[in-house]
């Protein structure tokens, strides 16, 4: 009896692995870890491990408008939580209105832990670094380190709870609060149905989705769409052509010219796209990217089936309760809208 549960268990695992799952691996394509276990210990950072009064706090940060300059804007301003990570907006708006001087929008920051690198231009290798940045950026939040650290230690419950999350003798500098912030940031994470395809079951997709997949697989677009994340690494922009809205911003990627290739996860929620924000339909996303990534055209019927396959990439999106905050004592800053 047992030797015909395993054999039937094994049988149904080697039919389970279709053609096409075979080829979306082979593609590069990999799935979001169905056991939690494992999926937590491949998003953890080794240097600041992830724990719960960690992320209880990053979470406060991450939603602490009072990090920035006016008092006015959080990490979840331009990241919202509430609209897939992003804020739906051509250009980032920050500090006194001001939109993104090289009219860089806002990517998702929902599985940002798979990207490789951070900022459409990959400065940053990981989240806590990047958290360092749009905080002091004039143009975003701009605050300066000074300010991070005095509006913090200004509050008891903050200051509290930092000790519980590090121990008593913790350093509440700047360093340690971004990190913080990027440890909870590494709990957003969506598993998706493509996911459990991936994982063996033929039946999270359907027909459509996975005749999407294939298209999307045979025209080439998992060349950089690849991954955990289907993108995050640096790669050419406008190889085979140039970008019709490449005269909108002044943005030329990193010094060599590459830019931060955009999760596809979730993509049917982030819209407008590519990195200035220029493109509002998946329609034209699509086809552009043929055009001017992989030389060829992307005919309406293809991308229809691309878009129906990105789909499956709508993840389910963990729970996230707006935390009440700290109240704010006589040695808080006081708001500066100048």
């Amino acid at each position: 009896m047992v030797k015909t549960v395993v054999l039937s268990t094994l049988v149904a695992s080697i039919v389970m692995a279709s053609p096409l799952m075979k080829q979306a691996k082979d593609a590069g394509l990999v799935a979001i870890p169905a056991d939690a276990k494992e999926l937590r210990k491949l998003v953890d950072d080794k240097r600041n491990p992830m724990t719960e009064a960690k992320i209880e706090l990053g979470k406060k940060l991450y939603f602490e408008p009072r990090l920035s300059k006016s008092g006015l804007i959080s990490c979840n301003s331009c990241h919202s939580l509430g609209t897939a990570g992003v804020d739906g907006l051509s250009a980032a708006i920050g500090h006194k209105w001001t939109a993104n001087p090289h009219h860089l929008n806002s990517p998702t920051v929902y599985n940002a832990v798979f990207a490789g690198s951070q900022f459409w231009d990959g400065r940053d290798p990981d989240l806590e670094k990047q958290a360092q940045g749009p905080v002091l950026a004039p143009p975003e939040m701009a605050a300066t380190r000074e300010h991070v650290v005095e509006v913090v230690n200004s509050m008891p419950e903050y200051v509290a709870e930092f000790k519980t999350a590090y121990g008593k003798k913790v350093k509440i500098d700047y360093a340690t609060i971004t990190k913080t912030i990027g440890n909870f940031e590494r709990t957003l994470v969506t598993p998706a149905p493509f996911d459990k395809f991936l994982n063996g079951d033929e039946k999270a997709l359907s027909s459509a989705q996975k005749e999407g997949l294939k298209t999307f697989i045979d025209k080439g677009c998992a060349t950089c769409h690849t991954g955990i994340a289907l993108g995050g690494s640096m790669q050419a922009f406008a190889i085979t052509g140039k970008y019709k809205y490449a005269d909108i911003g002044d943005f030329k990627g990193d010094k060599n010219g590459l830019v931060k290739v955009p999760t596809l996860r979730n993509i049917t929620q982030t819209r407008p796209y590519f990195h200035n924000g220029a493109i509002w339909t998946m329609k034209e996303a699509i086809q552009e990217m043929g055009r001017i990534q992989l030389g060829q055209t992307i005919t309406d019927k293809e991308a229809a089936s691309i878009e129906v396959f990105f789909t499956s990439l709508d993840g389910e999106k963990p729970e996230v309760i707006f935390p009440m905050l700290p109240a704010s004592t006589n040695k808080t800053p006081l708001p500066n809208i100048k």
